[in-house]
Order: structure tokens, then C-alpha cells, then sequence
């Protein structure tokens, strides 16, 4: 067959030959639209100088230096948030973004506002997971004033200046644990909340809208006042280790924050009379949460679609720059994911 020519490629892209050799030739301004279609175009007929093309277009791209602060670096579960947004950074097809991520061990308000300042500094925009603070909340006010968007995400922030929020339904996801539990405890008994910091307004939440759920459809289940553990496994073990020795009738736990691998440990531990009268439903699955599923020891995880979720995070600071002189609170909220033992 006859090699296509630049001829055959303004035609099948529909723009004029001059055009096509400006790309070609790098030399004067093409939209990266129509960049876009040319290289489209000569993919479909074959064109010799795909490379050049994309080259160019690659060129021509916007480049956005992105912040991520997250949690607890030792955590496994932060690590997987900041692998997945770096995945998803790379999978941007019309920008090049480089994904920064951090993370905050010290989780006192004023180091995650410094750690939020510092990543400001370095960055386009910032996405934060973090309680809600008005030490956190006015980094986010001076941040926006110089022109740095911050984007709540998992967990949102009452900060008026923030730029967005890209989370779940945390009143529907509380709800839905009640649900769980509910529909598969019907003994009279008591139920365990373990709460990590009441700050998180996700975990917050989550816990109120559980707490309205048994009110409605579970009066034989008596809901204990929330345990904090302040995301630490060893805490949430010996409260777990303390109630199942104390307690004969522990009908479920609502794990809404951290320390599920000290939940489960305590879980393994127990008598077998004991540890299979407990019901356990959690929020989001890391290796600790994947493994108590497929034991048995957990009913239910209700998590983030980290794929999904990482995807509508970076579009969400991507479209916050372009509006950054809005006063609109970009929303975006992605359904959670059910998942049961039979579905690991």
C-alpha cells in the first residue's frame, strides 16, 4: 500500500496542510486540540510521523506540581491512598501531573498546618486529609489568598476557603453498617463503637447516622457511647480484649476509624463462644482488612473506590485552579463499595 502522506493526513483530521507541517515541524502555535485530532487521524490511516506528533503535543501540555498530605506513614492503608493518586496522576491523558505525596505522623493541629504550609510552598494545589482545626482551616484561608486551592479530601473540613471536598456519603455509609448489623444480630445486646478522632467529620458522621439507623430499626441493641483510639491499633486491641473478658453479651462493633489490626487481633485471641457471637463491620480494606474478611472475622468493609476516588481528586484540583477565583465549593462525592467476605 501507498504510505500515507501529509496530504492524506489533513485530510482524514480535517484541518489545512500548513497545519500539519507546523506540528511536524514544531514551528508556530496548534492548539493542543487539534494537535490531539491529527495525531488521532494519523493513527487511524497509519501516518509514518505519529511520534513527532506526539512529541509535540506532549510538549504542549499543561503541567500542574500537585500536593497530597496524608496520614501515618506506617499506616498501609495511607501508603495504598498515596500509590493509587500517584497511579492516577500518570493516567492523565491531557495534563502531565506530578503527584507530591507526604505524610503526617504527628497528628497535632498545628504540625499538620505547618506540614500543609510547607507543602503550599512547593505545589499548584494541595489535597489534605486531616481533622478539622481552625489551625488547619486558616492555612487553607492562606493558601486560597495566594492563589493555592486546598482540596479536602476522605474527610471534609467546615473551612469556608476550602476548595473542594472529594469523599463518600459518610451518612449513607453509616447507615448502612447499622444496617449490617441489625439485619443479622437479632439477640438483644450491645454494640461497640470505636471512633478515631471525633475531628474527622467522615468518622463523625458516620457514627451519628449509625447511632439514627438503631434508633429507627434496632431498639434490641443497646449502642455503648463511642471509644476513642485515636487511629492506634494497640489501643483499639485492649479496648477490644477488655470488652469480650468483660462482656457476655458484645452483639457487634462498628469500627469507624483506625486500629482494625488491633480489633482483629484481640478477635483471635478470644474464645471461639465468644469471637462468633461478634459481628464486625469496618470502613476501607488494606491487607489487615483483606485478611479479616477472608477469616470470617469481619461482615462487611464499606470502602472507597481508591481507583475511582484518586481519579475525581486530581480532576477536582485540576478544575479548582481553572476557577480559582470562584467562590463555588467543587463537591464530588463517589458511592462507596460494599465488601463482604464472599467478595474478597
Amino acid at each position: 500500500m501507498k504510505r500515507p502522506t501529509i496530504a492524506d493526513l489533513a485530510q482524514a483530521s480535517g484541518v489545512s496542510i500548513a497545519t500539519v507541517n507546523r506540528i511536524l515541524g514544531g514551528t508556530g502555535a496548534v492548539r493542543a486540540e487539534t494537535i490531539e485530532r491529527v495525531q488521532n487521524a494519523a493513527e487511524e490511516i497509519g501516518f509514518y510521523g505519529r511520534g513527532v506528533i506526539e512529541d509535540r503535543r506532549q510538549r504542549l501540555l499543561p503541567n500542574y506540581r500537585f500536593g497530597f498530605l496524608l496520614q501515618q506513614s506506617s499506616r498501609e492503608l495511607y501508603r495504598l491512598f498515596g500509590s493509587k493518586i500517584t497511579e492516577a496522576a500518570a493516567r492523565r491523558q491531557h495534563e502531565k501531573v506530578v503527584a507530591v505525596v507526604d505524610f503526617v505522623d504527628v497528628l497535632e493541629p498545628q504540625n499538620i498546618a505547618d506540614r500543609l504550609e510547607a507543602l503550599g510552598k512547593r505545589c499548584d494545589a494541595v489535597a489534605v486529609i486531616a481533622g478539622d482545626h481552625p489551625l488547619i482551616g486558616q492555612t487553607i484561608q492562606s493558601l486560597k489568598e495566594r492563589g493555592k486551592p486546598v482540596v479536602a479530601y476522605i474527610t471534609d473540613q467546615s473551612a469556608r476557603d476550602r476548595a473542594g471536598f472529594v469523599g463518600t456519603d459518610n451518612w449513607k455509609l453509616g447507615r448502612t453498617a447499622a444496617w449490617f448489623l441489625a439485619q443479622t444480630t437479632p439477640m438483644p445486646g450491645r454494640i461497640a463503637v470505636f471512633i478515631g478522632n471525633h475531628r474527622y467529620q467522615c468518622q463523625d458522621v458516620s457514627d451519628a447516622s449509625f447511632r439514627s439507623y438503631m434508633r429507627e430499626h434496632a431498639r434490641h441493641l443497646q449502642v455503648d457511647d463511642s471509644r476513642p483510639t485515636h487511629e492506634e491499633p494497640q489501643e483499639a486491641y485492649r479496648i477490644v480484649s477488655q470488652l469480650l473478658s468483660e462482656l457476655d453479651d458484645l452483639r457487634g462493633i462498628f469500627i469507624v476509624g483506625g486500629g482494625i489490626s488491633g480489633v482483629l487481633r484481640a478477635l483471635r485471641e478470644a474464645p471461639v463462644e465468644k469471637r462468633d457471637k461478634v459481628r464486625v463491620v469496618c470502613r476501607d480494606i488494606g491487607p489487615e482488612t483483606r485478611k479479616g474478611l477472608t477469616e470470617g472475622l469481619i461482615m462487611a468493609a464499606l470502602c472507597h473506590p481508591l481507583d475511582q476516588i484518586s481519579d475525581e481528586l486530581i480532576a477536582t484540583m485540576i478544575a479548582a485552579l481553572e476557577h480559582r477565583d470562584s467562590t463555588t465549593i467543587l463537591q464530588r462525592v463517589v458511592p462507596f463499595e460494599t465488601i463482604t467476605p464472599e467478595s474478597v
